[in-house]
């Protein structure tokens, strides 16, 4: 990010949201053939939340493109197996619904590709129903293997960023699956964006803006399982449906990368971390409502509200001020390696990334977690935890932040 997209994005985040409604009525999505400078991107697709496709020139240089896909098009079994042989892999069951999601087993990635042949063969169906290898950490497992490239659009990722700094978890997936595999109506971690690089044959998509999901609750609260099911009709069931727009529909061609919005259907940036504050101050709201009748009986009830929270949505306010105090402290000492002789506390292991989006991103990067740690403590939910607990302190970081990024102008 250069000065001019620097100052231009810190005027442009200042204001709301735009409605989705004009974008998404004319139901296409911008293609993008050629090199797009990174700042171009981020003002046209990033900061505002539009989805929008990326054509396959931009992963043809990738090794999965090269060795997974046969010269008909088709996925390389052989090559599949000589790579991942017996590696224990999970796999769903699309024709079977456990609790909103499809039940999952780990089996040898082997037996996978013996059914997914055998599921071919029989005319695309089988008795064990429609199998689909999915969220398969191949990337953490496999890190010699190098099968792709992230693109620049994509390099600032603050949720994997923080999870390998833990060296707890990521989310970089692969999916694999025969025709007819899909997944239930959902939106992704934390409300975060994503993308995802389709590496040979077809995808397609369905999108609801923000917003919709709330037209497309059951009686219950519940949303639907699957959003092209006929049950949507059944206005005892869907009292609402009948108000929601109809999804983007977007076919994903072998090796094109598509750019999925902010709760729009994982990764996390500066972009969407307050939707990402906004999704979690939901949460806690859902939990205190439904034990609200023992608010009155227990001293530590607002404890156990962010128990309860992390639980369900897997992080609460404590967590997320940690996420927080992470990204910022990188980009902090970035900064300051940046205009200091002794670059000891620099963060190696994201060099590459923050050489590539240079000291203006880093610098707009602490603006956005400044201007979230100022909601945290506005927040009377984060005010009543044991701040002798957190990692951050948010009055000491903001301080530290504002002094970094004014050094920097």
């Amino acid at each position: 990010m250069d000065r001019e997209a620097y100052r231009n994005c810190c005027s442009l985040v200042k204001i709301p949201r735009q409605s989705y409604e004009q974008f998404w009525s004319s139901h296409f999505v911008d293609y993008i053939d050629k090199e797009l400078s990174y700042s171009k991107f981020f003002k046209r697709y990033l900061l505002p939340n539009h989805p929008c496709m990326l054509s396959k020139r931009f992963t043809e240089d990738w090794k999965c493109r090269k060795q997974w896909v046969s010269e008909e098009g088709k996925p390389h079994f052989q090559k599949l197996l000589q790579d991942f042989d017996e590696t224990p892999v999970p796999v769903a069951n699309c024709n079977a619904k456990e609790y909103n999601a499809n039940p999952k087993q780990v089996i040898p990635f082997k037996e996978f590709i013996h059914y997914w042949k055998e599921y071919i063969q029989n005319g695309h169906s089988s008795p064990k129903g429609c199998l689909y290898l999915k969220d398969w950490h191949m990337s953490r497992d496999f890190p010699e293997h190098n099968v792709y490239t992230t693109p620049v659009y994509f390099t600032s990722d603050w949720l994997n960023e923080y999870w390998d700094t833990l060296q707890v978890d990521d989310y970089r997936f692969v999916y694999m699956g025969p025709k007819g595999s899909w997944t239930p109506f959902h939106a992704d971690v934390f409300r975060s964006y994503s993308w995802s690089a389709n590496i040979c044959g077809r995808k397609k998509w369905l999108l609801y803006p923000p917003g919709q999901e709330d037209y497309l609750r059951d009686t219950h609260g519940n949303l639907p399982y699957d959003v092209t099911s006929t049950e949507l009709q059944d206005r005892g069931l869907y009292p609402r449906s009948e108000e929601a727009c109809q999804p983007l529909e977007i076919i994903q061609e072998a090796g094109e990368i598509i750019f999925v919005p902010a709760a729009g259907t994982s990764s996390y940036n500066l972009c969407n971390v307050d939707i990402m504050w906004q999704f979690l101050q939901n949460e806690l709201m859902s939990v205190q409502k439904e034990i609200s009748e023992w608010r009155n009986t227990m001293d530590s009830w607002h404890q156990h509200c962010q128990v309860i929270m992390k639980a369900c949505s897997g992080i609460d306010y404590g967590e997320f001020a940690s996420f927080l105090k992470t990204i910022a402290s990188n980009r902090m000492a970035f900064l300051n390696a940046c205009t200091s002789v002794d670059s000891s506390d620099y963060p190696r292991h994201l060099s590459e990334t923050f050489t590539t989006l240079g000291p203006y991103h880093a610098a707009f990067d602490l603006q956005r977690v400044a201007n979230i740690i100022e909601c945290l403590i506005c927040n009377e939910d984060f005010k009543r935890l044991d701040h002798t607990t957190l990692t951050l302190q948010p009055e000491v970081m903001l301080q530290q932040i504002r002094d970094t990024i004014q050094s920097t102008r």
